[in-house]
C-alpha cells in the first residue's frame, strides 16, 4: 500500500531545488554582448573584425559604434538571413554651429537701359502732341 503523508500528491517543495554550476548552461560571448548593449541602447564592437562577426535577425539592420576608433558601421541582412555588405562610416565631432548661407551671386543690372518715369513721362507727351498734329489734318513724322 502506498504511504500519504497527508499532503497532496502533488505537493512541491517550498525550495528551489539547488542546481550545480556545471549543469547550468554558459553564456556565449554574443548574449555576453547583447546583454551589455542593452545597459545604454548603444552597440559597441571592437573595430571592424567586431562588427563583422555581430550576428543580424533576417531582414533587420543594426548600428555598430566602434570603441576604438571614430568609426560605426551598419551592417544588414535579407530577409532569407544573409548579410549584406558591410556599410562603414567615419564621424567627427562637430564644435560650432556655423550656418551657411548660399553662395549665390549677384549680378549687377545695368540700368541705363531701362526707361525712368521721366523719360516715359516725356515720351508719352510727344505722341500725344503727334496724334493732336495728325487730328488737325497735318501729316505725321
Amino acid at each position: 500500500m502506498a504511504y500519504n503523508s497527508g499532503f497532496p500528491m502533488t505537493y512541491q517543495p517550498m525550495y528551489p531545488q539547488y542546481i550545480p554550476a556545471s549543469f547550468q548552461p554558459q553564456m556565449t560571448q554574443q548574449q555576453s554582448q547583447m546583454t551589455q548593449q542593452n545597459d545604454n541602447g548603444i552597440l559597441w564592437v571592437q573595430g571592424e573584425a567586431g562588427a563583422k562577426s555581430w550576428a543580424v535577425a533576417p531582414g533587420k539592420s543594426v548600428m555598430l559604434m566602434d570603441s576604438e576608433s571614430s568609426t560605426f558601421y551598419i551592417k544588414s541582412s535579407d530577409n532569407s538571413g544573409m548579410p549584406m555588405p558591410l556599410r562603414i562610416f567615419d564621424y567627427k565631432e562637430r564644435t560650432e554651429q556655423v550656418v551657411q548661407s548660399p553662395a549665390i551671386q549677384h549680378q549687377e543690372i545695368d540700368t541705363s537701359k531701362f526707361v525712368t518715369w521721366d523719360d516715359l513721362d516725356k515720351r508719352l507727351n510727344e505722341l500725344l502732341k503727334q496724334r493732336e498734329v495728325s487730328d488737325d489734318g497735318k501729316s505725321v513724322v
